[in-house]
Order: structure tokens, then sequence, then C-alpha cells
């Protein structure tokens, strides 16, 4: 017999009555019914209750056998009377009578309940993770991405794609993010960089003549944490292919991910068909923002002709400096109290503004705050307009055009969510497509990339030498599902004459090119094939799926807020020796030295 086990604790079943087998895994549970001690034990695929009698040898070690301590038992297999089947458990027809039991590794006090779904401080979990790894909720989570990243990687096989991996230690560049830094030791005073992505790489791919490329790439960026994304590395369906339009893209990546959401969804729907393609423009106008959330049914309206010389003059004077008016639809909202107005109104100014503007419809009259000052006309425009009518209401944002489609974004997903309107048990996706190709940065008060600097622009070169830049369009898109953004792509610039110009625009000499992108820059010198690519989010797709709301819940070590692993103590302190060898001296600041100080 095998020294640990014959079976796992998910296998045995009625038909396995009677046959002695051994078995290994934690202690799960324990139950003392006075002469009889039950044992759940557990293991990777299940649990199965054991039972020792209270004359058997190993009964004084199976009592004092701490949860989470590893047994080795063996017993026969018996079946149990019908009173005392357990349903709920896959061997729960049967119980293991307990023969020889062996203590294999006892645990100490646990920090964390496995056998309960007790909530515990999140540090306390990231620190003994592997504890709380054992749990049900997070142990099924690995087990479905561990699945989802099987399945995608089928899928994407199956279209004929090759899976190549690119480098991990690579060449720092400007993408948005800060590089990862690795010291190099055989060239002092210079460094590596880990990967932001593998975006250089899989084009130059394409360069060197395959045709579809993919991975699941690792990608390493020093950003701050938050609910859906992770701080230091994450992964993502990284794929690439050449000789291909916009639409060619779309249509390699669709039935991946509706194939994925499909099997894996737990009876939830998932968009039908081609997914919805929405330009930037108005997705920014129409959800207020670039993530639309298809699951909320409110839609957002430019209101300024409403307003325009009206007699609010609160709208109409910031209209004529230059702001803009959003109408955001409340579907059945004039029936709720005043007091779902007034904290509306109380939210918009907690959220920076000077409160929301609301008119209601009941019983063939406007009614609100903002009614009495504008006309039966203008009040006729608005329902055309919105497509609002008796039982509902709408809000208005004024502001510049930034902070109100920031406000009114935020507004209708409060509103709808307030009013239960958001769908349920669903999975709606939709394209964000012709992103501006370049943006104006506030701060540096200059033009720079509004997205991936590698893209195409449409119109290619005679649109960056004739058009305004920031009317410039690139064949960027997005996909988005439930709002969240899964993978950013493009087609990708494959003309020397056409990145240097770009990149002119930009602030960027010919020099500063040939000197930040020298791989990418003399591989399109040498021939370079049309081509484009995306890389979905495994983590967030991965989020979806297990319909959890935050990544950590479904990475298997991730790192805190902070950016610390707390199970391995990273990032820590190394040797003199070390820095040495790697010609570093350190400079620290000054609060760094006080609490040094302060601990030695």
């Amino acid at each position: 017999m095998h020294p640990y086990r014959t079976h796992n604790c998910s296998e045995l079943r009625a038909s396995h009555g009677g046959e002695t087998v051994r078995l290994s895994g934690w202690v799960h549970r324990k139950r003392d019914h006075g002469n009889l001690l039950f044992i759940d034990l557990r293991d990777h695929f299940g649990i199965t209750q054991c039972v020792i009698n209270v004359d058997d040898t190993d009964f004084k070690v199976a009592e004092g056998a701490r949860y989470e301590s590893v047994l080795t038992i063996t017993g026969k297999v018996v079946k149990r009377s019908d009173e005392t089947i357990n349903p709920n458990m896959l061997t729960g027809e049967i119980e293991l009578s307990v023969e020889t039991l062996k203590v294999e590794s006892t645990a100490e006090m646990l920090p964390i309940q496995v056998n309960s779904d007790k909530e515990f401080p999140e540090d306390t979990r990231l620190r003994y993770r592997f504890l709380d790894l054992r749990r049900e909720k997070m142990h099924n989570n690995v087990i479905l991405r561990s699945k989802i990243i099987s399945s995608i990687r089928k899928r994407m096989t199956d279209q004929d794609f090759l899976e190549i991996q690119t480098p991990i230690l690579t060449a720092s560049s400007p993408e948005g993010a800060r590089d990862f830094l690795v010291p190099s030791r055989l060239h002092p005073g210079k460094f590596y960089a880990l990967p932001q992505a593998p975006q250089m790489f899989k084009q130059l791919l394409m360069m060197g003549g395959f045709d579809k490329y993919f991975q699941i790439a690792p990608c390493f960026r020093d950003e701050d944490a938050r609910a859906d994304r992770s701080p230091g590395e994450f992964y993502q369906l990284d794929f690439e292919m050449s000789y291909v339009t916009q639409e060619d893209v779309f249509q390699a990546l669709e039935p991946v991910l509706r194939g994925v959401f499909e099997e894996f969804s737990n009876g939830r729907t998932v968009t039908p068909g081609a997914f919805p393609r929405i330009a930037y423009a108005d997705a920014m106008l129409t959800y207020g923002c670039d993530k639309p959330d298809l699951r909320n049914p409110l839609l957002i309206f430019d209101g300024a002709e409403v307003f325009k010389g009206s007699d609010f003059s609160i709208f109409a004077k910031a209209l004529e400096k230059g702001s803009v008016v959003r109408a955001i639809q409340a579907k059945g909202a004039a029936a709720q109290p005043r007091s779902f107005f007034d904290k509306m109104n109380k939210w918009a100014q907690n959220e920076g503004a000077p409160g929301i503007g609301y008119i209601t419809f009941a019983d063939g009259e406007a009614k609100g705050p903002i009614a009495k000052f504008l006309d039966e006309e203008r009040f006729a425009r608005l329902k055309e307009l919105t497509g609002m009518g008796d039982g509902d209401a709408v809000f208005f944002v004024c502001d510049k055009e930034a902070g109100a489609t920031k406000l009114a974004g935020a507004a209708r997903t409060k509103i709808a969510t307030d009013l239960g309107l958001i769908e349920e048990n669903c999975f709606k996706f939709c394209w964000v497509v012709d992103f501006p190709m370049f943006e104006f940065d506030e701060d540096r008060q200059c033009l720079d990339f509004s997205h991936n600097p590698f893209s195409m622009p449409q119109g290619g070169l005679e649109a960056l030498e004739t058009m305004n830049p920031l009317e410039i369009k690139a064949y960027q898109y997005d996909i988005v599902c439930n709002g969240i953004e899964l993978s950013s792509g493009a087609i990708r610039n494959h003309l020397p004459e056409v990145m240097y110009k770009a990149f002119a625009i930009a602030g960027y000499t010919k020099e500063d090119v040939e000197k930040e992108f020298s791989g990418m820059i003399n591989a399109l010198k040498y021939g370079a094939p049309p081509h484009g690519g995306s890389a979905p989010g495994i983590d967030r797709i991965v989020m979806l799926l297990a319909d959890e709301p935050n990544l950590r819940e479904v990475v298997a070590f991730p790192m805190n807020q902070k950016a610390e692993d707390l199970v391995m103590s990273a990032p820590n302190e190394v040797s003199q020796e070390q820095l040495e060898e790697l010609h570093i001296s350190l400079k620290l600041p000054p609060e760094v030295l006080k609490k040094t100080a302060a601990t030695s």
C-alpha cells in the first residue's frame, strides 16, 4: 500500500464499501461524541469523514491532533446508514473506520481559521497566505484561475497562435508607468528593467516572420494598488497578429473571451454576437467614462441647448464661458421622495461639486428647483432629447467638459445603483474605439501620447502632417466588461517615417527615438508587416468570473497595498557585500535613516 494514500479525500463512494484504504490530509473539523471521535479529513480534492472508537490504540493521538495537523489514516470504508448520509459531501455516503492513524505534521495554534468563512484582517491573511489558500473560497478561486488559463491557452492554439516566451530582463522604456530596475553586476552603473508589457518584443516577433503570437505574460509596473490592479506584477493574455485590420483583431479575440466567459459563467449571460463598438468620444458623452458599464441602462446627453439663453442664469452664463451641461436619465425616479434628491445633491457636494440639479416629470407637470426657470418648449425638448417622460426625472451637471464628464459618469452609476436598475447575472462586453492619438498634458504644458505610442494614426503620415494633433484618432481600442477595462490594444505603426513624425509631435527628436527605441526603429527599417494585437488582463478576467471585488482574491500570492510580500518579507534589505558586488551605494531619504537609527 502507498505510504500516504490510496485515494484522495473526495474519491470514496458506497461502491468502495468494505475496502481497506489509506488517506492523508489536514484535520478540518473534529466532533467528540463520547465513545466516538469524528474527524473530517481534507485534502486538495475534498473531505472524508473518519471515525475512531475510544478503545482504539490511536484514539488519544487523534484526540490531541490540532486543526490543520496533517494525518495519514488507514481504515475500512463503511457505508453510512440512510439517516446519516450527508448529501452536501461528495463522500457523504460513506465514512472511514480508522484502524491506524499517524500524525505526519503537527500544526501550531492557528492565526486564521481555515474551516470558517470568518473575515480576518488583510495583512493577517497575506502574511499567512499558505493558510488562507486552504480556505474553500480561496482554494476554489486559484483552481478556477488555472482552469481559465488552460481554456484560454487552448482557444488561442486552436486559432493557430504560437505560444512564445519573451524576455523578463530587458531595457527600460517610457511606457506610462515606473519600471522595476535590476542592477547589472557585469555592467557597472547599468540596469535592466522588468517589462511593463512584452510590447516591443511581440512586435519584433511579427517582424521576425511569425504570423500569430501569444503568451500568458507576466508584466511588472511600479505603481500603486487598486481594487482592479495589483501592485508590482500582473498577468495578461498578450497576443499579436500580422497582416490584420482592427476588425481582424476583434474577430480573433471575441470568440476567446465569449467562450471562456460562457464556459465559466455559472449561469450568467454573456453578450451574444459581435460586441458593440463605441467611439471614445461617444463613450465619454453617453456614459461619462471610457469604460462603459452596459448593465446600467441610463444614458447621459448634452443638455446645453435646453439651458442656452434660458432664465436659469447659473447654467446659461456658465455655457457662455465654455462650460457644458450634461443631462442624466433617471428612469422612474419621479416617484422617489424628496429625500432621494436631497441625498443626490449632498453626494455631489461630497464629490467636490456645488450640487446637482434635477427636474421630475409627473402628472403632466415638470417639477423641481430648476423647473420654474424653463418654459414648456424647453421641457418638450428635454423630454425629446433624453427620452424621459411622466414618472421619470433628469439630473443635470454643469462644469468644464472634463469635470462635467467625470461627475455625470459617477452620477449615472449612483442613480442606477440607488434605483436598482443595474442588470444582474450578466457579462456585457463592448469595444471602445477611435481613441485620440494625442492629448494635452496640463502639468507639463505639452502634447503627449494619450494611449500607446506605437499605434498607427488613422490617416497615417498625412494626418500627422496636416491635422491638428488633438483631432487625430488612432487605431487604438479597449475591451470593457461590466465597466472594467480588460484590455488595451492597437494596430501598430509599422512605418519608420510615421514613428519619427508621431514622436516628434510628442516632443521627441529623431535622436531620442533612435536612442530610446533603437530595437524597434531599426527593425521597422527592414520591412515590417502591418500588425496589431491586444492584451486582456488575466487577473481581471478571473476576478469577474469568480465574482470577487478585488484582484487579491484571485491571485495566489499577492502583495498588500504597500507593495509588500508579507509571506517572503519582500522587499527587504540586502548585505553590504551584495551592494558592493553590484557597484551600488545607498542614498536613503532622511525619514528612512531616522527610522533605521531608532530601531538599531
